[in-house]
């Protein structure tokens, strides 16, 4: 059995596609699990989410940049045959060099703005954590309610199981965020585009519902008033685009 990747092993990788992007005048940030883990969530990130800002390259090219850059980046084409993209990987020390045996690997997404409602992100307010650049905290908690939400209607197993991580990852980042003094309330969704603005606000309206528990956590970062009701919620939020 092959062990996954550790998370020093996934930050490795991350700062080396960084670096290599940087060498063509590419700026990047993280996002998803390892994003999370910068900010101090606990869970263990599995692969690497890196956001380019460009819109001067398509995806499968940025991917090429760092097959070509770096032998241990790799790709192989997607499960669906019908797919026009390619899965990028990265080789893990102890991989093995066995045709018939799995090999220790990490999967790469590379993401542009655009992409899965990645609104375009100003350099300036990209963050750097442990030499890594990571993609602004509100944004962050937005895309994560999105990941949970697609999870929750996934048809596959495995996809809608990985609703749980996302809760948690959201817990914790809400208890980060009200420890880094930063805010999630309409003065911070008036810097999204206004469908990621509305999106967020249905899903944590059902995230409320769902988890009535976290409103504590969500109304000490600003995102509802103390014995404000959920159905309150989205006008007070709505209000905030004006």
């Amino acid at each position: 059995m092959q062990h996954p990747a550790t998370t020093a092993e996934i930050y490795d990788i991350s700062r080396r596609a960084v670096a290599i992007f940087a060498r063509s005048g590419l700026t990047c940030c993280l996002t998803g699990g390892t994003a999370c883990a910068l900010y101090g969530t606990t869970r263990r990130p599995n692969d690497v989410d890196l956001i380019v800002l460009t819109h001067q390259h398509q995806q499968e090219r940025l991917k090429q940049l760092l097959v070509c850059a770096d032998s241990d980046f790799y790709t192989v084409a997607a499960k669906d045959p019908l797919a026009t993209y390619r899965v990028l990987w990265c080789r893990l020390p102890g991989s093995s060099v066995h045709w018939r045996a799995p090999s220790r690997r990490c999967k790469v997404d590379i993401l542009v703005p655009g992409v899965m409602n990645i609104p375009d992100i100003p350099r300036a307010d990209v963050l750097t954590v442990s030499r890594l650049p990571v993609m602004p905290l509100v944004l962050l908690l937005c895309l994560k309610l999105q990941s949970w939400a697609d999870h929750r209607a996934a048809v596959r197993y495995y996809l809608v199981q990985k609703q749980h991580d996302d809760v948690r990852d959201i817990g914790e980042l809400l208890v980060i965020t009200k420890s880094r003094g930063t805010r999630f309330d309409g003065a911070a969704l008036r810097t999204l585009p206004p469908t990621l603005a509305d999106a967020t606000i249905q899903r944590l309206r059902e995230f409320l519902s769902m988890y009535p528990s976290s409103r504590a956590k969500w109304q000490a970062v600003g995102a509802l008033r103390a014995r404000q009701s959920r159905c309150a919620l989205l006008c007070v939020l709505a209000a905030s685009r004006r």
